[in-house]
């Protein structure tokens, strides 16, 4: 009896398990190349290194030129007494032509 339900459990899983499987490695086997490829010339991959901490050095010197200007503002604003933060009032021409009158 064991006999009986041994055959079609192995025969299963030859046809839905083992088969694919096998076939899946001939295919990995077949496509896989036979010398493995060459790696890029180290020249242009020096050159392009370069060229990247190049742009980033220009991006950093950007960069603190942005926070230096932002620490000059903060110092003008904070040494400015309260009163002087305001907004100075906008003068129309109306305004300027009775005030010269």
């Amino acid at each position: 009896m064991l006999e009986d339900v041994v055959l079609p459990i192995v025969a299963i899983l030859s046809v839905f398990v083992f088969c694919p499987l096998a076939i899946a490695y001939s295919v990995r086997i077949y496509r896989a190349p036979a010398e493995p490829r060459a790696p890029r010339d180290s020249g242009d991959v020096v050159r392009r290194m370069s060229e990247l901490q190049a742009s980033m050095d220009a991006m950093a010197v950007e960069i603190e030129r942005i926070s230096e200007g932002q620490r000059f503002v903060t110092k003008l604003m904070s040494e400015r007494p309260a009163g002087e933060l305001a907004a100075p009032a906008r003068t129309t021409k109306s305004t300027a032509a009775k005030r010269g009158q």
